[in-house]
């Protein structure tokens, strides 16, 4: 550790920076311009995880953050180490990650020379990134350091990328000299989140709230970043509202409960979109009303008056116009809630809502999510495979998830009760997300079983990671539901382009699943018959080891139901062809 006014050098103040902010992983990658900040790391507590690739450094990242609300720390070089984790951070903007990148430069005097590696890293993530700094003076780097920790986890949290030259962390080169310090506080003068409803906006809605008669709380995964899940729920079971969780909030509801609706939009189930649509007030906490949420938004829930809590300010009324709009952190503004709505008597207060509950629950009991039973020789269904994995799991076990119908599948059938057990790719829709976001959520909880649902196009993306997590000893398990296709594509062009497939095969056999996990140090099966599904899941269970990966070969004719086609309303949402039509 070194001491206050010590002299060091920028590659040492860097690691101690990181160590101050309470970091316990860095996934990274080195390479020449970062190389002087890896050689501090050798002596530094902070675990360092050696990825393949920089994308699977940022998506563990990402992972490390879903899972434990803490910032995931990235290191990469520049140039191409630089580019290639654009795809994360723009992920983590879109899903408000916290994250913080640390990437290499040049030196400063070669910086728009064409040097080797160079490349504008600032420039090209500036659109991607809640913030980035070029750092040009060693004695900057605490000062730069404790800023971005302060903006990726503070407000809206989001990617933070800090670009360091090597000639300010290189040892051997006179600009890297400094006189170590840590800056007791931070001071952004232009960055100040508001954190508190305005309480004449909290009482208009606690208002709304007594007066509705068919309410439904929308909540979206800003529940998740402000902790606020105790919250929601208290103000659900104080209301007696009914709750939808998109798909970034799986988990800040539990599924079990009694009020919840589980998850609204495209491929939400029946009674969560028309619920919504039909309701007399949305009250919208941590959601953005994005489009695989709203459909067509001329059409979207035409009756409902909405109040609308978010801490980013740019989201109210970006696509809906709020009745009410609250700027605020979404758990001190559900409890101001709670208090609003005690002051004007709590659940005494609130209407008779008999007949919406009972609309609610014959929807429930019509459109249930539904899938035929595999026949003879067709293949696993995929929606059978979830659920006897989500039948032997522990309840907390963290699932993670890559892009597609097995995303879709996976929050449909699977059971949230507990918060920060969700992790998937929701704005940006990244394939290849699943394997090393699990890597990242299993480092940042051991003590958890982290399974990975991917399909077979996702896996083949960031599978190589499976050697970072044999190599590292971090045992996550992957169940690949392999149908030889990009299934969601496919589905689309079975049901809007006249069964054209184009580019969509994948081939069940090239590559060998089980061999290539094996390959990768993993622990490798194949399951293709429906009794062995539930032994190779137990096996998998036990193993404490290794990664293990599990090539279930499942019904390549299968589609995700409920769907609403891209661009109509909610209220045309197509339903399992064994229900009929769906609608009003």
């Amino acid at each position: 550790m070194i001491a206050d006014g010590q002299p060091t050098n920028g590659g040492q103040a860097l690691i101690q920076s990181l160590e101050m902010e309470g970091v316990e992983a860095i996934f990274g990658l080195p390479g020449g311009a970062i190389l002087p900040v890896y050689d501090p790391i050798i002596d530094s507590p902070i675990r360092h995880i050696l990825v393949r690739h920089e994308q699977g450094a940022g998506h563990m990242a990402e992972g490390y953050a879903h899972a434990t609300g803490q910032p995931g720390v990235a290191m990469v070089t520049s140039g191409p180490g630089a580019t290639n984790i654009v795809t994360p951070l723009c992920d983590a903007y879109m899903d408000s990650v916290p994250m913080v990148c640390i990437t290499g430069q040049v030196p400063l005097a070669s910086i728009g020379s064409d040097a080797f590696q160079e490349c504008d890293t600032t420039g090209i993530t500036m659109s991607v990134t809640k913030h980035n700094f070029l750092v040009t003076r060693a004695e900057d780097i605490p000062r730069t350091i404790r800023e971005a920790f302060h903006i990726a986890t503070t407000g809206r949290p989001g990617p933070v990328l800090v670009d360091i030259p090597k000639n300010i962390v290189d040892p051997n080169n006179p600009d890297s000299a400094l006189d170590w310090y840590w800056p007791d506080t931070v001071d952004l003068p232009g960055y100040k989140p508001t954190t508190r409803g305005h309480p004449k906006m909290v009482k208009q809605a606690a208002e709304l709230i007594v007066r509705a008669e068919r309410p439904v709380i929308y909540a979206g995964g800003g529940i998740l970043k402000a902790r606020a899940a105790e919250a929601l729920r208290a103000l659900a079971e104080l209301t007696g509202i009914p709750v939808v969780t998109t798909l970034m909030a799986r988990g800040a509801f539990p599924d079990d409960h009694e009020l919840a609706l589980g998850m609204p939009g495209m491929h939400g189930n029946y009674t969560a979109v028309t619920a919504m649509q039909e309701s007399d007030l949305l009250i919208a906490l941590g959601s953005r009303f994005d489009d695989r949420v709203t459909g067509k938004v001329p059409d979207f829930a035409p009756e409902a008056k909405v109040v609308h809590v978010d801490i980013d300010p740019a989201e109210l009324g970006k696509v809906r116009r709020p009745d009410v709009p609250i700027v605020g952190d979404c758990r001190l503004v559900i409890e101001e809630l709670v208090r609003a709505v005690g002051a004007l008597g709590g659940a005494d207060a609130q209407p008779d809502r008999t007949a919406w509950r009972s609309r609610i629950s014959g929807w429930q009991e019509k459109y249930p999510l539904t899938y035929e039973p595999s026949e003879p020789g067709e293949g696993l269904k995929p929606q059978f495979v979830l659920e006897t994995l989500r039948d032997h799991t522990p309840d907390d076990t963290i699932v993670a998830s890559g892009v597609g119908q097995h995303q879709m599948w996976t929050s449909q059938h699977w059971r949230f009760n507990h918060p920060y057990t969700w992790v998937n790719s929701g704005g940006l829709g990244t394939m290849g997300f699943s394997v090393p976001a699990a890597i990242g959520a299993k480092v940042g909880r051991p003590d958890r079983l982290v399974w990975a649902i991917d399909g077979d196009g996702c896996f083949q993306m960031t599978a190589q990671e499976l050697v970072t997590a044999a190599a590292e000893r971090i045992p996550v398990k992957v169940a690949i539901l392999n149908n030889a296709y990009l299934g969601m594509v496919r589905q689309w062009q079975e049901m809007f382009y006249e069964e054209r497939y184009s580019e969509v095969y994948l081939s069940p056999d090239l590559p060998d699943y089980k061999l290539w996990a094996e390959a990768m140090g993993c622990e490798g099966m194949r399951v293709e018959d429906p009794e062995d599904v539930l032994p190779a899941i137990e096996k998998a269970n036990e193993i404490d080891d290794r990664p293990v990966v599990i090539d279930f070969r499942t019904d390549h004719r299968e589609k995700v139901y409920p769907m609403v086609p891209a661009g109509q309303s909610n209220s045309n949402i197509v339903v399992d062809p064994s229900q009929g039509e769906g609608g009003h």
